[in-house]
């Protein structure tokens, strides 16, 4: 029996305790319990099963040279999109989606881990698209530039790259749309990665900040916020927010701006709990290139980028075949060629594979009014 205390005019309270189970509830709970592990017995079960149908599958291709030739994109692409169709919940599509993902990334990790290239150093948000992408048991290479990317996929030395090309807030980025225009390799997939931007330091002070390091991108996609609340301090440009997070933690009057695993990796305290970006739907679009275009996965996007000399008409000459074959565009962008003067490069992004019959016949019509068209790559649609 609880003990009793004496209060203001001698009555006694009751001493208040954790609210006791009784041997029904107990029971009750057991059995639940019980029932978790048997279906967690049949899930690990059915995993172990899966990847031996993996590796079946992997012997039926015979002796491949390394692992990207077990890699297929499209099929990948079509499994996670019957696992959101079949999704009633209580878990997101997302939750289910990454599951899945870590699943058939660890199967194929039987036959050898992919090596995925990405903009380092460890903690950037190009680490956290390759994590979404290819699942934890793919080798992340972190590079020191989007350049260096590029260059270790076409050396062999990655498999793959996964590269940042545009933002929801800030726009493209150009370097990424640049190397596109001498590189030949393809583009295998996409990414779509929510941004969160926090402000980390060692202290986790906000009196302390006389400097911030951050990426010029995060600077954009934050500066309503510094104005507000830090104006006067020091803004210092890095190359990736995790280079920035790596030199805050020298120093407890610096700051840097990046996202949750840069503050893991390089022990670092949010300064704001709460995400400062100005735009809560911030999302950066991340590219897969690779060298090789794969085959429809049944909901895909082609990327072409058309050279053309600068004519009256000539941008309409480009649209117009898509639009006669029924193709929608999903977006448009144009750089100087660096080839001749005045020629200009279009970087389009068209719903479809390069292998449907309207984008063969849209295609060819449109190599009469271009100098040059160069297809990057038919993949497809980033599943959430």
């Amino acid at each position: 029996m609880a003990q009793k205390k004496s209060g203001a005019g001698g009555k006694s309270k009751p001493v208040r305790g954790k609210p006791s189970v009784t041997p029904e509830k107990r029971a009750a709970l057991a059995e639940v319990r019980n029932k978790i592990d048997g279906i967690d017995r049949q899930i690990q079960s059915l995993i172990a099963e899966r990847a031996g149908y993996a590796r079946q599958v992997g012997k039926a291709k015979g002796k491949l040279a390394v692992a990207v030739d077990y890699y297929r994109p499209e099929r990948e692409a079509q499994v996670l999109r019957m696992v959101v169709d079949r999704n009633e919940g209580p878990l997101s599509d997302e939750l289910l989606v990454h599951v899945f993902r870590e699943i058939m990334s660890a199967c194929l990790a039987q036959q050898e881990p992919l090596k995925i290239g990405y903009l380092g150093p460890e903690g950037t948000f190009s680490q956290q698209a390759v994590l979404k992408h290819f699942g934890r048991s793919a080798h992340g290479l972190p590079l020191a530039s989007i350049e260096e990317v590029f260059q270790e996929v076409e050396n062999g030395n990655a498999d793959f790259g996964v590269v940042p090309v545009e933002n929801s807030g800030q726009g493209t980025i150009q370097i990424t749309l640049d190397m596109f225009l001498t590189s030949n390799l393809k583009i295998c997939g996409e990414v779509e990665l929510r941004v969160h931007q926090y402000l980390l330091s060692r202290t986790g002070h906000i009196e302390d900040i006389e400097r911030i390091y951050a990426h010029p991108q995060s600077f954009a996609q934050t500066s309503g916020w510094l104005r507000a609340n830090l104006p006067k301090v020091e803004k210092v440009p890095v190359s990736s927010n995790a280079e920035g997070a790596r030199r805050a933690r020298n120093a407890d009057d610096a700051a840097a701006i990046a996202g949750e695993s840069a503050a893991h990796v390089y022990g670092l305290k949010k300064v704001v709990m709460t995400p400062i970006q100005d735009d809560r739907e911030n999302t950066t679009r991340f590219l897969v290139v690779g060298r090789q275009i794969f085959p429809p996965s049944g909901h895909d996007r082609t990327s072409v980028l058309v050279f053309i000399h600068d004519k009256p008409g000539a941008l309409f000459d480009v649209l117009s075949p898509f639009a006669r074959h029924g193709i929608s565009m999903n977006r448009i962008e144009s750089r100087p060629s660096h080839q001749a003067r005045w020629e200009y490069a279009f970087f389009i992004d068209l719903a479809g594979h390069i292998e449907d019959e309207a984008m063969k016949q849209a295609l060819a019509e449109l190599e009469a009014h271009s100098a040059q068209i160069k297809v990057l790559g038919s993949y497809p649609v980033a599943v959430p």
